[in-house]
């Protein structure tokens, strides 16, 4: 089993880092996967809001392709006070 030890969004590369006990690692880079589908602001926003406030579940979304289902279906969800 790998067990990840570390999730967390990096500024200075733009990435979502996930880090495993293994030493391997994902690094998800955020712009590309935003360019990736047409993102309405309500879409980018929620997006922004899960990369800080919940990497590993925008980490989790995109690895299983679920990311754009949930924008589309809940976006708007998050102020950016949240």
């Amino acid at each position: 089993m790998n067990e990840l030890i570390s999730c967390e969004f990096n500024i200075d590369t733009a990435c979502v880092e996930l880090r495993y006990a293994s030493g391997g690692n994902i690094n998800i880079y955020c712009p590309g996967v935003e360019d990736s589908f047409d993102t309405t602001l309500p879409m980018r926003t929620e997006m922004g809001w899960l990369i800080y406030n919940a990497p590993l579940e925008y980490a989790s979304m995109v690895l299983d392709g679920t990311l754009e289902g949930y924008l589309r279906e809940g976006s708007g969800m998050h102020d950016l006070e949240d």
